[in-house]
């Protein structure tokens, strides 16, 4: 196997582990917030469920990313690597800065990035690529629905008892919606990174290039590495997710969690790579504004919505750059 080949199966990897203490506050920001859970017990709780779900779901999303985006046939291993590159890059970036932003995009767009650098849009799928940026509207809309309708129904249920009763029922049952987040956070992120190295093994020449089952052993490994990722957390971003975009209590919580979980468990088992942050955040949004619109800091909202915004291009931008700097000194 070609040094570079292993070097980039390396780099996927790191992806996968920044991938997962970048999501993890994602995974873990309303159980901290509503005092739950302590963050060394809510990020192993957190990194437990994310291995969990590789029993979950097949590999639909590894696939939609490993064949979807660009013919893995067509492109090279330095692609593949600057790719990486430059999701890595952006991920660090927006966890310093305490941005949710998408893994998944960014990975997405250094995929782009790279490929264009390599031989220009003719090897995009492009149909694919704008279909997954799509969610980056509707993954949050959806989750801050069923976050709004989770919180109205469950106050209509709970409305006649005892605020001390109900918050003590909604801290067990936050434990619950913490874990399906996290199953389903898991599942579609692990996955991309699976696809990922699906794309490295047929452009490296290591498996037959119509392929149609990825081998178990990069399934578990995928997942194992999240997991990983998950437990050294992502307090930084804890502090947007939980406190700065709405005040959440273990109702509020319990609600968001559900609502972002059973959306991204919903997409996934149709193999769409959507962005777990941008739909845990509408969740979040969409039970604060049951308490009313001034009940979500909109401005928060708004600088984490440039995140997105910018994800896919700068990442790209960054793969890009990386791909070109790269094949001019080697």
């Amino acid at each position: 196997m070609e040094p570079l080949i292993v070097v980039t199966f390396v780099a996927a990897l790191g992806f996968d582990y920044v991938n997962g203490f970048h999501d993890a506050a994602n995974s873990i920001a309303t159980v901290v917030t509503t005092r739950v859970l302590s963050p060394r017990l809510a990020v192993a709780w957190a990194a437990f469920f994310n291995f969990v779900a590789v029993f979950v779901l097949g590999t639909g999303v590894a696939m939609t990313v490993g064949k979807g985006v660009v013919n893995p046939e067509s492109i090279t291993v330095p692609v593949i690597f600057s790719a990486l590159v430059g999701a890595i890059i952006w991920n660090v970036l927006t966890w310093w800065l305490g941005l949710p932003s998408s893994s998944s995009h960014a990975l997405i767009g250094g995929l782009a990035g790279a490929v264009i650098a390599f031989k220009g849009w003719q090897l995009l799928n492009v149909g694919t690529i704008l279909f997954i940026a799509s969610f980056i509207v509707i993954s949050p809309l959806i989750g801050m629905l069923l976050g709004m309708i989770n919180q109205m129904v469950v106050f209509l249920l709970v409305r006649k008892g005892s605020p001390r009763t109900i918050n003590r029922l909604f801290r067990r049952l936050q434990l619950v919606s913490a874990a399906i987040y996290s199953i389903s956070h898991g599942t579609n992120d692990a996955q991309k990174t699976i696809g990922i190295l699906f794309a490295l093994l047929v452009a490296g020449g290591q498996l037959p290039p119509d392929a149609k089952h990825i081998p178990y052993w990069i399934i578990f490994v995928s997942y194992a590495v999240i997991a990983a990722g998950t437990l050294a957390g992502g307090v930084r971003i804890i502090r947007t997710m939980g406190s700065k975009l709405t005040k959440l209590d273990p109702m509020h919580g319990f609600c968001a969690e559900t609502g972002g979980g059973v959306t991204i468990l919903a997409v996934s088992h149709f193999g769409i790579p959507v962005s777990t942050t941008h739909t845990i955040t509408g969740a979040i949004a969409g039970v604060g504004m049951t308490s009313g619109y001034k009940s979500v800091r909109w401005l928060v909202a708004a600088r984490i919505l440039w995140a997105w915004i910018l994800t896919i291009p700068v990442a790209g931008l960054l793969a890009a750059l990386f791909y070109l700097a790269y094949t001019a000194i080697f």
